[in-house]
């Protein structure tokens, strides 16, 4: 995919507003410049888990290969069935997997078969085992509903030249059991995304050190790690980088150089630190500074020479939010998957009241339950202050609040995003 539009092109639109980018648009806009990365890698497809495909995975055979029978019991003709009756037929063999019936079966006659066996010669139609009666070499069977029932078509699951796999797609733990079912044992896929971070602030301290008066420990570069790890990116951490021009500007030219993506987290926000925002509009282009959403308003998106670059806020809550609404599909994108959907919401009754006022799309923490009626249900997290990171912690789930949305009373249906399976 190849970027369809400049930062220059999408500045000049009739509804930019750097300073209050709606969520919906702001969306638009990081996917209109995304490029994803070229570069191809040859793993065995046990080192490919969690990579994605850079060329569409051809099946070399059929899947499966040969009619083989989907449960223990009888191949039989049907014609030698009868519509109302029994029919008496002579066993004349038996085909196990792996170790097919060496012959054919001629009229009247059948076949002791076990699941996953090849359907024998002469033979269209598996009787389970429990509808048949043997007596000695005599199997009696009654009529089964169609021809070909209880076997599995050769080339059914996938024919040979057809794609297994396609450009573009996330290798799963499936993904592995069907290359590895189909002989293959080596793919391609595109190189992993190389994305630097750092925390600006001198008031944040690494774990391990003594907290001085006013100094915090810098939490975001943990979850800011993890969510990339899960994403399967080759992450560069750069550590805290102190509130001076020289040392913002030294931390933004190398990790632009050395990586597809910037993430920041601090230092965006309105009076905090200036030379940032004149600092970056040297180095590169920021899109825009603010999104008119809660948590997360000081957000900004722009590009350092190649890299893609995302100025997280510097609250914990709001740098996961962020993360979760615009970063983790932009990176899936760079990345070279194609099959990546938005993730899904359900929607469910809130039982309890929820705080919100009109102007900004709002992702509230949540939690889910489910009532002896099978019905899900949330309730808020509490204070969804975007500082109390312990609650990302209980959340089970965003609610996800609209723009024009105002309060909500107890008992109002609502939109919920899950969180497991975002990153």
């Amino acid at each position: 995919m190849s970027s369809a539009k400049t930062l220059q092109q999408l500045s000049c639109a009739d509804d930019y507003d750097p300073n209050s980018m709606p969520v919906p648009k702001a969306r638009e806009y990081i996917r209109a410049v995304l490029e994803p990365v070229a570069t191809v890698e040859r793993l065995h497809i046990r080192d490919a888990l969690g990579r994605v495909l850079a060329e569409n995975v051809i099946s070399p055979v059929n899947v499966p290969q040969h009619d083989n029978s989907a449960m223990d019991g009888y191949a039989v003709r049907f014609a030698d069935l009868k519509p109302d009756s029994e029919a008496t037929l002579k066993i004349i063999g038996t085909a196990f997997a792996g170790k097919p019936f060496e012959g054919k079966a001629a009229p009247g006659q059948s076949v002791r078969i076990m699941t996953g066996a090849v359907v024998p010669e002469g033979c269209d139609t598996v009787v389970m085992q429990e509808r048949a009666t043997v007596d000695g070499d005599k199997v009696s069977v009654a009529a089964v509903p169609a021809a070909g029932t209880n076997t599995r078509k050769a080339g059914e699951d996938l024919r040979k030249g057809e794609a297994a796999l396609n450009k573009g797609h996330l290798v799963r733990p499936a993904d592995l059991g069907l290359l590895a079912s189909l002989g293959i044992g080596e793919v391609s896929v595109y190189r992993k995304l190389r994305v630097a971070f750092f925390s600006t602030g001198d008031e944040l301290v690494g774990v391990g050190q003594p907290l001085g008066p006013g100094q915090i420990y810098d939490s975001n570069r943990y979850t800011i790690y993890g969510m990339l790890t899960r994403m399967g990116c080759e992450v560069l951490d750069m550590g805290v980088i102190r509130d001076t021009p020289e040392a913002i500007e030294q931390a933004f030219a190398q990790a632009s150089a050395a990586a597809d993506v910037v993430i920041t987290s601090g230092g965006v926000s309105v009076g905090e630190a200036d030379f940032v925002k004149q600092i970056l509009e040297r180095l590169g282009e920021v899109l825009f500074w603010k999104i008119a959403m809660k948590p997360g308003r000081p957000m900004a998106y722009g590009k350092i020479g190649q890299a893609h670059f995302f100025g997280l806020p510097g609250n914990p809550v709001a740098v996961m939010v962020t993360f979760y609404q615009f970063v983790r599909e932009a990176l899936a994108t760079l990345q070279g998957q194609t099959e990546l959907k938005p993730q899904p919401t359900m929607k469910v009754v809130c039982t309890e009241p929820v705080k919100k006022a009109p102007g900004r799309t709002e992702f509230q923490r949540g939690i889910l339950s489910r009532g002896e009626n099978g019905e899900w249900t949330v309730r808020p997290t509490g204070d969804q202050g975007s500082g109390i990171l312990s609650s990302m912690s209980q959340a089970h789930c965003f609610i996800v609040l609209p723009t024009e949305t105002g309060r909500l009373e107890a008992g109002t249906i609502v939109d919920v995003q899950l969180l497991e399976g975002l990153v």
